[in-house]
């Protein structure tokens, strides 16, 4: 946690991931974000995995060091609050759809500066989700072994939402330039920012599309290998899988020292009339006969000897490992300085929680903080953003237009 825009207040109206991700982002880098959900919790709250006691741990982990209001945005009453709430403070991230009461225009009547971020779907308006952009995209029909049929393989999706958290990451971007643009010029802006484009746009950034397009057909599976590079998992003698890349001829020579084939791999290289530590090109185009060379060194050394021939060499690998045994793997984790203290989670579990990604040497980083109870800052907020009284606050928790805190509730 920093304090660098602890100047800076961001109403969140969202739900599941992206949305949730742009303001964690925001908060972790010291920005008040209010969370607003309805009443009962937004489409999110109960999102598995569950403690017995009904707690989202997916919610609890976006939410960090954001504080939350809960209204009735069912009614005409919530929604009216909402909206003022967003006009009060200026900026408002949601994944609600533009044609909503949360419409960008709706909160620019009340405030001409004001800036929305919206994170949609597509950008023509038609829902979408981090699985079905990945299938639009084409990248789950790049994936699997190599000697699959390409006209009957399935595709293959990857477990992580990575088009999630890359429209939250350039989301928060987007914010941060909007203010700064503001800040100039003293205008608000209207961000959309579709999750759909974001992964067509980074097929096109990453020069995939114009592979495609200059290739004039698909790419071919390969299974764990690197496309364009040398790069592909390998198992020990002792069954340990791990994966290896080299991108430098510093990397590439580093591993064929590692794995002691230097004379096999001058062989080769005289008989194809190449040298490998020219570059990826003759890496690539012989891939399968390195990756045999390389697979017969390792069926003779046992994973340790092998990882500390490689770490003397400096090279770039990592040894396979499940999720459970990454969450606690001392060095990725208990080591980390990435890693704060368990804070008072609501789930009442406690488990390492990340600070920010970034790292500024020679400011303090505080420890994490902990995701509110739902509606937990509902008085605090409307009493310090609308100027409410405790009088008029209670009239509309007795009306049920204001929730209070659920820490009781389950």
């Amino acid at each position: 946690m920093y304090n660098l825009l602890n100047d800076l207040s961001i109403v969140e109206v969202s739900s599941f991931v992206a949305s949730p991700t742009a303001g964690l982002y925001c908060a972790q880098m010291g920005a008040e974000v209010i969370r607003v959900d309805h009443k009962a919790g937004g489409l999110d709250y109960n999102r598995y995995m569950l403690t017995p006691e009904g707690r989202s741990l997916s919610w609890e982990n976006l939410n960090r060091a954001k504080k939350s209001v809960a209204l009735d945005l069912q009614s005409p009453e919530g929604r009216e609050l909402l909206v003022e709430l967003a006009a009060s403070v200026g900026q408002c991230i949601t994944n609600l759809p533009e044609k909503s009461f949360l419409s960008h225009a709706a909160m620019a009547a009340r405030r001409a500066d004001m800036i929305s971020l919206r994170i949609m779907g597509w950008h023509d308006g038609r829902q979408a989700m981090d699985f079905t952009v990945n299938a639009a995209a084409g990248y789950p029909l790049m994936c699997g072994p190599e000697d699959w049929d390409p006209a009957t393989a399935p595709p293959v999706n990857q477990v992580l939402p990575a088009w999630d958290f890359i429209t939250g990451a350039y989301s928060a971007f987007a914010m941060l330039a909007a203010l700064h643009h503001r800040d100039r010029t003293g205008e608000g802006s209207e961000v959309r920012v579709p999750l759909g484009d974001v992964a067509i746009g980074t097929l096109a950034n990453s020069g995939t599309m114009a592979e495609m397009l200059y290739r004039g057909a698909d790419r071919e599976r390969l299974g764990n290998a690197i496309w364009g590079a040398f790069g592909r998992d390998f198992r020990s003698r002792d069954g340990k899988r791990f994966m290896v890349a080299a991108l430098t001829p510093k990397q590439w020579i580093g591993l064929v020292k590692a794995f002691g084939i230097a004379e096999p791999m001058a062989a080769m290289e005289a008989e194809l009339g190449v040298r490998f530590a020219d570059g990826d090109t003759p890496r690539f185009q012989h891939r399968a006969r390195l990756f045999a060379l390389f697979q017969e060194a390792a069926d003779g050394m046992d994973y340790d000897t092998l990882a500390a021939r490689m770490a003397a060499e400096g090279c770039t690998f990592e040894r396979y490992r499940t999720a459970f045994e990454a969450a606690n793997d001392p060095v990725l984790v208990a080591d980390n300085p990435l890693f704060g203290p368990s804070p008072a989670n609501p789930s009442g579990f406690e488990y390492p929680a990340t600070r920010s990604f970034a790292n500024f040497p020679g400011r303090e980083v505080g420890d994490p903080r902990p995701a509110p109870y739902l509606g937990e800052h509902s008085e605090e907020v409307l009493a310090e953003k609308l100027g409410l009284s405790s009088g008029a606050i209670g009239k509309l928790v007795d009306a049920g237009t204001v929730a209070l805190s659920d820490k009781d509730s389950k």
